[in-house]
């Protein structure tokens, strides 16, 4: 038994010395190396006057088609937004306005891959249009220099579903009530038209977004002349949550 204890403290310290000597030591990677080199920010920097009065509106939407598809990938800019927050401090020249839902789950600026002072955002359950909005779009564009106007529906929404639903509820009822337009456009489905038709939802959505453009051209003749002379473009887009793609609208 002594003989046996002893050639076990002797396989023991021989193993000990060769990990000491480092033969059969593993080398650990540097992951605080690793880590902080990825979550280095890339960029800082913010839009100015110059390159907002370059851009054209064709462009700033094909930028934000490019921008769409980082986002699906998982390749969105890594950004410094505390610089940019500093820098766009002094004064701010966005290249678009994007009407939205208030949806939780719909991030405007990741869906486009932009960053702190490229877009002004307007959100309203049901992403409709109404004379504050308007004032809004219309400060962006005339007053700001922004070159695109984009009103984005998405899947699975819940004000679309509550218009279909004709919910009564508080101010709930009033907001929907600006809904209903395209829930009345939207009859013509061949199908089930109720909330728990997805594929409904979705045209009435669709509708929805169609009916906000056409109210911006109607009730902002400033907006309406600015698309006609070409300064601006309206865009209507569907945004999917299950995979992060768009659907744009004519």
């Amino acid at each position: 038994m002594e003989n046996q204890f002893k050639s076990l403290v002797m396989l023991f310290t021989a193993a000990l010395l060769v990990s000491c000597n480092g033969e059969t030591k593993t080398e650990k990677p540097n992951l605080h190396s690793t880590e902080k080199e990825a979550v280095k920010p890339v960029v800082s920097h913010v839009m100015t006057k110059e390159e907002q009065t370059r851009l054209t509106p064709d462009a700033i939407l094909e930028e934000f088609i490019t921008g769409n598809k980082r986002f699906q990938s998982g390749t969105t800019t890594v950004r410094d937004h505390s610089k940019q927050a500093r820098k766009s401090a002094p004064g701010q020249f966005p290249k678009a306005v994007v009407l939205s839902c208030v949806d939780s789950r719909v991030p405007v600026e990741d869906v486009f891959d932009q960053g702190l002072g490229d877009i002004f955002v307007g959100r309203v359950a049901g992403n409709f249009v109404n004379e504050d909005l308007l004032g809004s779009m219309e400060f962006a564009c005339k007053v700001s220099g922004a070159k695109l106007i984009l009103v984005m529906g998405h899947q699975h929404c819940g004000a679309i579903k509550g218009a279909i639903d004709d919910v009564k509820l508080g101010n709930i009822t009033t907001m929907l009530s600006k809904i209903k337009p395209a829930v009345a456009m939207s009859q013509d489905f061949k199908g089930d038209k109720t909330s728990k038709n997805d594929e409904f939802v979705k045209h009435v959505s669709e509708n929805n977004v169609l009916y906000a453009m056409d109210q911006i051209r109607k009730k902002s003749p400033i907006l309406k002349e600015m698309e006609d002379k070409g300064e601006i473009k309206i865009v209507g887009v569907f945004y999917n949550l299950t995979d992060g793609t768009l659907q744009f609208l004519k």
